[in-house]
């Protein structure tokens, strides 16, 4: 697939509770096993973590979508880049919470998603994508 994209995105969730969550992702697998998107989501209070990979105008839509959804403040895209391969090829949304190895709460606060270089988002999804196998 010569049209395959990977784009991550940080956004900051309103309203975050598991009946928010659980509508996301419910929707979320729905629409992306229908538009060929895979990807996972790293949920928590105070941040949403998302990789969509797929055909690029698929995955562009479902970003622009995204970005005009009040469950989502102060949406970021932090990498775009062409794909040869999927990270979750079997995974129309994985979730996850966010784990102890990524930036804490108080990280996030203080601009560590704002100083994180392409590389480290991607890092962040290969290791939960070697997690997922």
């Amino acid at each position: 697939m010569t049209d395959l994209i990977q784009l991550i995105y940080s956004s900051r969730p309103f309203g975050f509770d598991d009946a928010v969550l659980n509508g996301i992702l419910l929707t979320a697998r729905r629409n992306n096993a229908r538009d060929a998107i895979t990807g996972a989501l790293i949920c928590r209070h105070d941040l949403y973590l998302q990789l969509l990979e797929g055909p690029r105008a698929a995955v562009e839509a479902r970003y622009g979508g995204i970005a005009r959804d009040d469950r989502h403040l102060e949406v970021v895209r932090r990498v775009s880049r062409p794909a040869t391969d999927r990270m979750f090829p079997n995974w129309a949304m994985r979730d996850d919470p966010a784990r102890s190895w990524m930036w804490t709460a108080l990280e996030v606060g203080h601009g560590a998603l704002d100083r994180a270089t392409p590389a480290d988002f991607i890092s962040v999804f290969q290791r939960l994508a070697n997690e997922a196998d």
